[in-house]
């Protein structure tokens, strides 16, 4: 469900960007369909003993999107608006993402229908314990390894490992990433997706002569990756932050204001409402501030055909995943504005998700100067990559991400063949 109240299928929108895509590469329709079917989906229904003696039943969903480059990988997220459908999007995205980075993993994705803000701590560990279990038989380091999404943690990947560990009699760290750094984590991973998408903020800001220091930035979703982001383009490249929001609501200051601040006012009474200094604002205001910069990092569907004509930021770095739909690219790119679209400006979660499993099977352990300069090589490189496809195919970038990652899945899939 959108800010304005459109109700649109994510799916429908993931398949969307496959056929623009495959038209542009004439693919055949063969290799059409498989692209925008998923591999394997999962559905388990079980039961969780609440902090009174209730029981609740719950449903989960785990999609294996497309294996052809590799293990599967994908976040886990407990939202009431959990749906299979959203589950399935959200695993494509996650293959064209690895792609795009050139990561070896397909893709996938897990979530739970619940609200985890109304439950205890207890309820939540028991809830993910019985999903784990429930999805154990498809997930593994060679097969499929989980990650935190939204309303998931660092906490929730450690019960993750600790549950499938149980099950198979040994300590399993390369289960799933974003752990908690004693126990097989890595370095820079929390903030990594909000690093990553600050780093390929900072090279379209290159590319369009933008100078980024004193640019003013507006961030929707206040949360791990919009934080994040916010935090690394004010300490290490001195934007002016005027807008943040939550799911309570927005604040703005046109002069400026730090986020470690609002951070730590969020802390204290939940959210950045209320902060001093700032005026209230609505998320949907938020994306229609005059800003040089802004990150949606709240879910998906946000810029739509409807608001898409009232956008004025210069660039527009999805935080979140599908932010945009493929209606409101066309108006953003007839109007100048430079998405860096999902699939490459939040990619930096995965690729050190992938260097945090390439340490566990190595049990060696890299310092943090060492993840992030990994990491921003990668999304240098990556958005060389796609701004290079973009200026060939004369379309924006994420088309030209689609492309470069959908050749790379079709080449993987050309060379593997058939079976039988």
């Amino acid at each position: 469900m959108t800010d304005n109240g459109t109700s649109l299928n994510p799916f429908d929108t993931a398949k969307q960007q496959v056929d623009i895509v495959a038209d542009l590469l004439t693919l055949d329709s063969g290799v059409r369909k498989v692209l925008k079917r998923p591999m394997r989906e999962l559905t388990v229904n079980f039961p969780v003993r609440m902090d009174d003696g209730s029981v609740e039943a719950y449903t989960g969903y785990r999609v294996q999107y497309n294996m052809a480059r590799g293990p599967s990988k994908g976040g886990i997220r407990f939202h009431p608006a959990v749906t299979l459908d959203e589950v399935r999007a959200l695993a494509a995205w996650m293959t064209w993402k690895c792609a795009v980075v050139n990561i070896p993993y397909g893709g996938a994705k897990g979530g739970v229908v619940c609200d985890p803000t109304k439950m205890s701590k207890r309820e939540i560990e028991r809830l993910t314990r019985r999903y784990t279990s429930g999805i154990a038989i498809i997930i593994g380091p060679e097969v499929d390894i989980p990650a935190p999404d939204v309303n998931t943690d660092s906490q929730t990947m450690a019960w993750i490992v600790d549950t499938y560990s149980q099950q198979r009699g040994y300590s399993v760290p390369g289960v799933a990433t974003g752990k908690p750094i004693s126990l097989g984590g890595s370095e820079g991973r929390a903030e990594a997706t909000g690093r990553g998408c600050a780093y390929v903020i900072r090279e379209a800001a290159k590319d369009l002569g933008l100078r980024v220091k004193g640019s003013t930035l507006a961030v929707q979703g206040f949360g791990n990756v919009g934080c994040a982001a916010a935090n690394i383009l004010y300490d290490e490249q001195g934007t002016k932050v005027v807008a943040l929001s939550d799911v309570f609501g927005g604040i703005y200051n046109p002069d400026g204001m730090n986020p470690h601040a609002v951070e730590a006012h969020r802390i204290r009474t939940g959210s950045v409402v209320g902060f001093p200094g700032a005026r209230p604002i609505t998320n949907a205001e938020l994306l229609e501030l005059k800003v040089d910069l802004l990150v949606p990092a709240a879910l998906e569907h946000q810029i739509t055909e409807k608001n898409a004509d009232r956008i004025q930021a210069k660039i527009v770095g999805e935080g979140a995943n599908g932010p945009t739909v493929p209606t409101a690219d066309r108006i953003l790119f007839e109007k100048g504005i430079m998405v860096l679209p999902d699939v490459l400006a939040n990619a930096g979660g995965v690729t050190v998700s992938y260097f945090e499993w390439a340490q566990n099977v190595q049990s060696y352990y890299w310092p943090l100067s060492e993840v992030n300069a990994r990491l921003e090589q990668v999304m240098v490189r990556s958005y060389r990559e796609v701004a290079r496809v973009a200026q060939e195919r004369k379309v924006h970038q994420r088309t030209a991400a689609y492309v470069l990652a959908i050749q790379r899945v079709v080449e993987a899939m050309r060379v593997r063949g058939i079976y039988p």
